[in-house]
C-alpha cells in the first residue's frame, strides 16, 4: 500500500470502546515461557516457546485454543542444526505465509513453510553491513523486505528474502535516532517503522528509509514510561502496543505517541488448565490459598501481536500462557469528533 493511499484510508479519529478479555491459551508444561506469537488469517496461532534447552514453535487454532490436544504440532527444536534454535526471539509470517524466526544466539534468520518444513536459513555473525549480532525483532516492510533489529550492533538492517542487505541505519547512543539494543520492530500501513529501543526505554519512529521522525517514552513505571520495552505491534489505525516487560504490562499509545491506556492482565484459567486442576488435588489447594487478583496479572510479557480481527495477543512469559483481548474500536469521521480542547478529562463535559 502506498503512503498516500494509507493516509487517505486512515480514520479522522477513533472511538475506543474497550478491550474485553476473550480467553487464555496454555498453561505450565504446555506453553512454558512463551516469547512471541504470530497469527495466520485462518486463526492458526504460532506460539514461540523458549526456556532452558527448549526452543520451538507450538501450533494452535483459535477456536480450539482452550482444549488440550491429543498431540501437539510443533515446529523446530532446540539445537544448532538447520531448522533448530538456541535463543529464538521473534516469529512472523512472510508475504507468502511462511514462518520466519530470529535467533539471537545463532545470529541467523530461519524460514519454514506453514506446515513446518524447514526451507532455509541465513545470517553471518559480525558487525559489518549485512552481519548480525543478537538479532531480535523482525518485521516485513511494505516492499516485502525483512527488517531486523540487530540488537548488539545497535542498528536496524533491511534484507531481501535471500539475506542480501539493502539498507541499514542507527548507531549506539541515546540521542535522537540513536539506538541502544533495539528489540521489537513493526511497520505501519504508511511504511513507517516503530522500534522498541530497549536500552533507552523509549520507542523511536523512522521513515521507511531510516530517517528519524520522533521518539516517545522515558525510564520509569508511570503512565507512558517504560522499563525494558520489548515486542511492539502497530494496528491498522496506527495505534502502537508495547510490551513493557519490566513493568509487567502492555501499554497502548496513539500514532502521535500519546499514552492511551495500559493492560496489566485479566486472565482466567484456560480450559486445559481447569481440566488438569480437576485431577490434581494439590494444585487445587494451592489455588484455593492464592491471591487470585495476582494470578490474573501479566508477568514479564515479552511481546504483543494484533490479528486482522482486532484481537490482541499477549504472551504472558512468566505465567506460561497467552492472554487474548478484543479491540472494540469504531472509526470516526471529522463530523463525529470535535476540535481538541485544553482538558482531556471526560469529567468536564
Amino acid at each position: 500500500m502506498s503512503t498516500s493511499t494509507a493516509e487517505e484510508n486512515k480514520p479522522f479519529g477513533l472511538l475506543r470502546a474497550g478491550f474485553p478479555f476473550l480467553k487464555t491459551i496454555g498453561m505450565r508444561r504446555i506453553t512454558n515461557y512463551p516469547y512471541d506469537v504470530a497469527i495466520e488469517n485462518d486463526d492458526r496461532i504460532y506460539i514461540l516457546l523458549r526456556s532452558t534447552n527448549v526452543a520451538l514453535i507450538r501450533v494452535w487454532f483459535f477456536e480450539d485454543a482452550e482444549r488440550l490436544p491429543d498431540t501437539f504440532e510443533d515446529i523446530g527444536a532446540y539445537g544448532k542444526e538447520d531448522g533448530q534454535f538456541i535463543s529464538p526471539v521473534c516469529v512472523v509470517l512472510d508475504p507468502e505465509g511462511n514462518i520466519v524466526v530470529s535467533d539471537e544466539s545463532l545470529n541467523r534468520i530461519s524460514f519454514f513453510s506453514r506446515d513446518g518444513e524447514f526451507l532455509k536459513t541465513w545470517g553471518i555473525s559480525g558487525s559489518n553491513p549485512g552481519e548480525l549480532d543478537g538479532p531480535s525483532g523482525i518485521a516485513f516492510n511494505n516492499m516485502g523486505n525483512l527488517l531486523v533489529s540487530d540488537a548488539k550492533n545497535h542498528r536496524i538492517q533491511e534484507f531481501d528474502s535471500e539475506g542480501k542487505v539493502l539498507n541499514y541505519w542507527g548507531n549506539h547512543g541515546d540521542g535522537p535516532g540513536e539506538l541502544n539494543k533495539p528489540w521489537g520492530i513493526d511497520v505501519d500501513d504508511s511504511g513507517d517503522v516503530f522500534v522498541s529501543d530497549w536500552g533507552n526505554d523509549r520507542i523511536s519512529k523512522f521513515g521507511q528509509d531510516g530517517e528519524f521522525i520522533f521518539s516517545f517514552g522515558s525510564s520509569g513505571d508511570g503512565k507512558g514510561m517504560l522499563d525494558g520495552p520489548s515486542g511492539i505491534a502497530v494496528d491498522k489505525y496506527g495505534d502502537v502496543f508495547v510490551a513493557d516487560t519490566g513493568n509487567d504490562r502492555v501499554q497502548l499509545f496513539n500514532k502521535e505517541g500519546r499514552y492511551v491506556q495500559e493492560f496489566i492482565g485479566d486472565a482466567t484459567l484456560a480450559k486445559c488448565a481447569r481440566d488438569y486442576m480437576l485431577t490434581n488435588a494439590g494444585s487445587n489447594r494451592l489455588r484455593d490459598m492464592a491471591d487470585l487478583e495476582v494470578q490474573k496479572r501479566l508477568r514479564n510479557p515479552r511481546s504483543v501481536a494484533i490479528d486482522e480481527k482486532g484481537r490482541l495477543y499477549i504472551p504472558d512469559y512468566r505465567s506460561f500462557r497467552v492472554q487474548i483481548y478484543q479491540n472494540e474500536v469504531i472509526p470516526l469521521d471529522e463530523t463525529q469528533l470535535a476540535k481538541p480542547r485544553r482538558s482531556r478529562s471526560l469529567l468536564q463535559e
